[in-house]
């Protein structure tokens, strides 16, 4: 099979129950993709009645079965022009009578399958049933799964697609409220190495601003072809050799995963009061928390460890200075990235923990440690009491695989500050270890990093009007993996990545927030030079008995479907 292809994204804005209108537009939209060398077309969720319906009784007149009239008029188009196409559309199942958000796959010979939206949005509760598993289905384009809109914002559905070896992800979507391309579509093909075809609506339904956006984004997570408002067509090439590679940041990632590591992923920690879930027995509360500044310090460590740690201490009296009650270094900090001399743990602690004591700091570094059972890449968080706990790596690089021993559990640490997470630089490529920091009640995620390749990219700025305060603007740092690794798993994340340019380290490190829809963004990004960067975190809850701040309800723990996420962890060994 030909390895290049030629595939759109379809922009348009639907009429609210004006179905016949809405589905001659998107024929003729879908034609001209077709006409001008389209293979596979995809139009928006909901395109064919709108979107924003009241209740299950308002929509009723609209909804059809798969096969049905709506999708045997794609049928015939799909044979007219030799392509596929993706459509949305209210759909009933003629046995239960149910009424599902779903995307619709149709070739030259029909009706190939069908996702209903597994995830939903506030508005499907009104009128919809939850769907049910993400499949990946076989097509002369290549390996297609799709997804609608709230899907995305689930680390798990893009997973579980490319696990079963999907090319391209067909997004269907009604997405608002900030600028796009967003960065959940953008973060689901960089980190699944696998192409993002995104139809997205525009204009205004029932006061609801949609943003528009629709494009094709790369394994990579480059935009290969971007609408930006209105009516439109996003076309592109893609090259299947190119997500069938399986990298992200160089490396091979699917390789590299450690089922056994996620036995979290198929269960609800937060179905509960989280205050009394994890307080239950009364074994490891979730710690108070409080209003603290964490801050980041970036970097290029050098082959000596006492030149490190006088730099260390440097920029440690800088967050100090800046208010931080908690610093933290990229990996390697300590001991270096080239060739490093591993150094005893109890060592290494004791010398962060003497800056700590001094400026009166919690403090985050990385290090090469050695142990008595091996080589490890490692960070130590300590206190002005002395250390707290270290973290191995868990997810090797191939660097590492030259000399290190993969760490065996994850880090979880109580603090003033809050529940401390622990990553160590390649694991935040692997969308599973947040989750799983956040499902055990994180707050606060750290992550020393050492890591290559483009990490985050601006936007131009975008025509659609939005309500004050989402931005529309020119922004150098629309995306950043770290943001949208806070984001999905409402916690607050500190990245200290190395800064070493000629090395290939290009820094950008940041603290970000909880919430990537909270505008404007909490938090601080070092976008140049070494240095520092400092925002506030709270972790605390009001003085009730449910959970009040978003770190701590962590809705999108709440809304996840772990009933689907089996195949996660297929493969682990006890």
């Amino acid at each position: 099979m030909a390895t290049l292809k030629t595939v759109a994204a379809v922009q348009f804005e639907p009429t609210l129950a004006e179905k016949e209108r809405n589905v001659s537009r998107l024929l003729a939209l879908v034609a001209e993709a077709a006409d001008d060398g389209a293979e596979l077309i995809v139009t928006p969720e909901m395109g064919t009645t709108g979107y924003c319906w009241f209740d299950r009784a308002e929509v009723a007149p609209y909804v059809e079965t798969v096969p049905g009239p709506t999708t045997d008029r794609f049928a015939a188009l799909a044979k007219e022009k030799g392509c596929h196409i993706v459509i949305g559309m209210p759909e009933v199942d003629a046995q239960t009578g149910l009424y599902y958000n779903a995307a619709v796959l149709i070739g030259p010979g029909g009706v190939i399958g069908t996702h209903r939206k597994s995830h939903p949005y506030i508005s499907e509760p009104k009128w919809a049933a939850n769907g049910d598993a993400h499949r990946v289905f076989d097509t002369p384009v290549g390996r297609v799964a799709l997804l609608i809109c709230m899907d995305i914002h689930f680390i798990e559905t893009a997973r579980l697609c490319a696990l079963q070896g999907a090319d391209i992800i067909c997004h269907i979507s009604n997405w608002l409220a900030e600028r796009t391309p967003a960065p959940y579509w953008i973060t689901r093909a960089f980190e699944n190495s696998c192409y993002v075809i995104e139809a997205n609506r525009w204009g205004l339904e029932r006061t609801v601003q949609f943003s528009g956006g629709s494009c094709v984004i790369g394994p990579d997570g480059s935009i290969e072809a971007v609408v930006d408002s209105g009516d439109g067509i996003a076309r592109a090439e893609i090259d299947l050799d190119k997500t069938r590679a399986h990298r992200v940041l160089g490396e091979e990632v699917f390789a590299q995963r450690r089922p056994e590591l996620y036995m979290e992923l198929p269960t609800s920690t937060f179905s509960w009061n989280p205050l009394d879930f994890f307080g239950l027995y009364g074994h490891r509360p979730l710690p108070p928390g409080r209003r603290s500044k964490v801050a980041v310090a970036q970097f290029a460590p050098g082959p000596d460890a006492s030149s490190n740690l006088a730099r260390i201490a440097e920029l440690t009296g800088e967050a100090k200075a800046a208010g931080a009650d908690l610093v933290v270094f990229p990996e390697r900090a300590v001991t270096g990235l080239d060739a490093p001399a591993p150094l005893p743990g109890a060592e290494v602690a004791a010398s962060l923990a003497a800056i700590a004591a001094r400026h009166g700091i919690f403090l985050a570094a990385g290090f090469a440690e050695a142990a008595e059972d091996g080589l490890y890449n490692a960070a130590a968080l300590v206190g002005p009491g002395g250390h707290l706990g270290t973290a191995r790596k868990l997810h090797l690089d191939a660097a590492d695989h030259n000399w290190a021993t993969p760490g065996g559990d994850w880090t979880v640490l109580d603090t003033p500050l809050g529940r401390i997470g622990l990553m160590v630089g390649h694991d935040a490529a692997f969308p599973e270890s947040g989750r799983v920091l956040a499902l055990r009640g994180c707050d606060l995620l750290l992550c020393p990093a050492a890591l290559r390749g483009r990490l985050s990219f601006g936007h131009a700025g975008t025509k659609v009007a939005q309500n004050y305060p989402i931005p529309t603007g020119a922004d150098p740092h629309h995306w950043h993996l770290m943001r949208a690794r806070a984001g999905e798993n409402n916690c607050f994340l500190a990245f200290a990545n190395v800064l070493d340019e000629a090395a290939g380290y290009g820094g950008t490190s940041g603290v970000f927030g909880p919430d990537t829809f909270a505008f404007p963004r909490r938090e601080a990004i070092i976008a140049s030079g070494e240095g520092v960067a400092v925002a506030e975190i709270d972790t605390t809850n009001l003085d009730t008995p449910y959970p009040t701040n978003v770190v701590r309800r962590k809705d999108l723990m709440v809304m996840r479907q772990p009933q689907h996420y089996l195949p996660l962890i297929e493969g682990a060994t006890a």
